[in-house]
């Protein structure tokens, strides 16, 4: 018996397929730079890779998608779904916003600048319902990818979605795509983002 049906197929196999699904292209980045699927949604690049972060002795590999685009209200937002530690960040005064949608309001923790611009935001059923079909999902806007890394120009941020571990599961990714589309879409409806080139490379 062979490795493969010892361990399913690798990584490159799974994004290899996946870019095939969703219409993108595998880029091998070597050593040094890592390997990415990059889609291409109307003017955005919407990128997929590992990362590794240090935890104490040990380092966490993560799954991180991540599309930067032009934010002309400087409108930022945090969605993700409750958990003991979103508890307690409530207590010591977290703002929890309600959108009205009881099934969501109950499963998920909303954060942002604007409360009316995220009410807006997740007035579409659809990004809704992509949202709900994430067992685990913690989708934010930030300003830049942090020290040593990555500087955007004035008035680029960046959608950005992290999760522990190394998804292989290629129609969760495909999800994760169409939740990103669907994000930048409905960010440009509400005049929060431009259809336009953030001209970033990641």
């Amino acid at each position: 018996m062979g490795v493969r049906q010892w361990f399913g197929p690798s990584r490159d196999e799974i994004w290899l397929r996946l870019s095939e699904k969703v219409g993108g292209r595998y880029v091998d980045g070597g050593f040094w730079k890592g390997d990415k699927v990059e889609v291409t949604h109307k003017d955005w690049i919407v990128t997929l890779d590992v990362h590794v972060v240090p935890a104490g002795k040990a380092h966490i590999p993560m799954t991180r998608i991540r599309a930067p685009y032009v934010n002309p209200t400087g409108f930022r937002f945090t969605v993700y779904r409750k958990s003991t530690f979103s508890g307690i960040a409530k207590v010591f005064g977290m703002q929890d916003i309600e959108i009205g949608d009881p099934r969501f309001d109950d499963d998920f923790i909303i954060k942002a600048t604007d409360e009316s611009l995220v009410r807006a935001l997740l007035a579409s059923p659809r990004l809704r319902d992509l949202m709900v079909q994430q067992t685990s999902i913690h989708l934010t806007v930030r300003d830049d990818e942090g020290w040593f890394a990555v500087r955007f120009p004035e008035g680029v941020d960046e959608l950005h979605f992290e999760v522990a571990g190394v998804i292989t599961d290629i129609e969760r990714l495909a999800q994760l795509y169409r939740l990103f589309a669907e994000t930048l879409d409905q960010l440009t409806r509400i005049g929060a983002a431009y259809d336009g080139p953030a001209h970033v490379t990641l």
